[in-house]
């Protein structure tokens, strides 16, 4: 038993709020256990200067610790006048995540720019994030849509994501920062609606593992991730 009571199969409990900002195209509130990450999208009529004049848009991700959302608080990054490291590997992630089940060509020249705010960090976030942002962007979609905006709909698939790791030999999905800071193993997926992954990040920061315990935890990890699914589904209106 975990220290949330939770099974090592089952994911946090996931809570989400809607469009929760006013300003944006669209937004939600996305609560994974105890992390907490705002996601909001901005729809601007303009592309990148390598993308002018080919007809295609492009989508990006912007990634934040708010100063109160961890333990010891946070510096922003605009005080010390640079992105680190951790946050510009984040936010392509993120963007990585998602542009594959958005079809660019279908958007004209828009530019969708997702910000993810971490509010309240306890392991997660990076997951947390590309559910999120998922969530909204197709918010913002639908709501496009509606207004006529795009002649074919760009999302192509469901996307979502989650973590899975080895902690004291034991398989776990969906870590918390304890169990995160002390696995031997951890690994962050991205899979399709139709089961295809996206993304695989893994590290074994304590020991080596074979491709049988790997295989397992891809497994592990592709069941949390159709449960999330199927949460955006009836979210979304389409479960």
């Amino acid at each position: 038993m975990r220290s949330d009571g939770r099974k090592p199969n089952q994911l946090r409990e996931m809570k989400i709020d809607l469009d929760y900002l006013e300003y944006r195209a669209g937004s939600c509130l996305i609560r994974c256990g105890k992390t907490q990450v705002l996601c909001a999208v901005t729809v601007e009529n303009r592309v990148p200067p390598f993308l002018l004049g080919k007809g295609q848009g492009w989508l990006t991700a912007e990634y934040s610790l708010l100063p109160s959302s961890t333990k010891e608080r946070t510096q922003r990054e605009a005080n010390k006048g640079r992105l680190n490291g951790r946050t510009q590997e984040v936010r392509r992630f993120i963007g990585r995540s998602l542009r594959p089940i958005f079809n660019l060509h279908f958007i004209g020249e828009r530019t969708f720019i997702i910000d993810c705010d971490v509010i309240q960090a306890d392991g997660g976030t990076r997951t947390a994030a590309v559910n999120g942002a998922f969530i909204a962007l197709s918010s913002a979609v639908n709501k496009m849509m509606v207004n006529k905006e795009f002649s074919t709909f760009p999302i192509l698939d469901y996307v979502a994501a989650t973590s899975v790791g080895i902690v004291n030999n034991q398989m776990m999905l969906d870590l918390d920062y304890e169990e995160d800071s002390n696995a031997e193993i951890d690994m962050n997926l991205v899979m399709t609606g139709r089961g295809k992954f996206i993304e695989v990040q893994a590290t074994a920061e304590k020991m080596p593992i074979s491709r049988k315990e790997f295989d397992q935890l891809l497994e592990l990890g592709s069941t949390g991730i159709k449960e999330i699914i199927e949460l955006e589904k009836k979210l979304l209106g389409s479960g």
